[in-house]
């Protein structure tokens, strides 16, 4: 048995340590992955039913299922990323895939709030409209926006004005049609800059909002 799941455990290192190749798709890692875990959970389940046969028959039906799992998690992942990265082409808007397979959607300050506002502004509205028009197409998605300000002001200025530019993006997107139940909101203030705020550059970079996508888990 230590042995069987060993061995197992190795073939999955392997698969994951291939899934890292700089020259696969991003659908092609998640198949790496799911193939990975599917063998060693396969294994593992395997050797408690039938011994070192089952443990082999376990690992190889579990990496082909884990591997079609794997593949399906990503491809939506990826489809709606090629679609986000349309919507936004030529807005300064970035789009990132993290590392737990969220999309994430950085705003820039000159494209989406000013100064002390949580109004949208008129060349953040077509990319919210386009933007909305993917998540509506893609309705196995949920939705997480959290708001940013830069330093200026106090914490009772900065903590709400957060909060008020990420549901601002939000009844943007509800105004669309995206379902409310699907966007949850948050503003963190000033508390998470990702420049420095000592520099009037720095404080453009750090008032700014983040949008998150996310899969929905399968209902059991």
């Amino acid at each position: 048995m230590k042995s069987i799941t060993q061995s197992a455990s190795c073939i999955a290192v392997a698969i994951a340590m291939l899934s890292g190749c700089a020259n696969m798709t991003e659908t092609q890692q998640g198949t790496a992955r799911g193939a990975g875990i599917g063998a060693v959970a396969g294994a593992v389940l395997g050797a408690a039913v039938g011994g070192s046969r089952g443990a082999a028959t376990g690992a190889v039906l579990g990496g082909a299922a884990g591997a079609v799992g794997g593949n399906i998690w990503s491809k939506k992942m990826q489809d709606q990323k090629v679609a986000m990265e349309k919507a936004t082409v030529g807005t300064g808007v970035a789009v990132t895939q993290t590392s737990d397979n969220r999309l994430k959607l950085d705003i820039p300050s000159d494209v989406s709030f000013d100064v002390g506002r949580s109004d949208i502004k008129s060349n953040f509205g077509p990319i919210l409209n386009q933007f909305g028009s993917t998540l509506i197409q893609h309705p196995e998605t949920n939705i997480s926006i959290t708001g940013h300000t830069d330093s200026t002001g106090s914490d009772s200025i900065n903590n709400p004005l957060s909060v008020d530019r990420a549901n601002a993006a939000r009844d943007f997107l509800v105004g669309r049609g995206v379902a409310r139940n699907r966007i949850i909101t948050d503003g963190r203030g000033s508390r998470e800059p990702v420049a420095d705020n000592g520099t009037s550059q720095g404080r453009d970079k750090n008032r700014r909002i983040e949008i998150y996508v996310a899969e929905l888990a399968p209902a059991k």
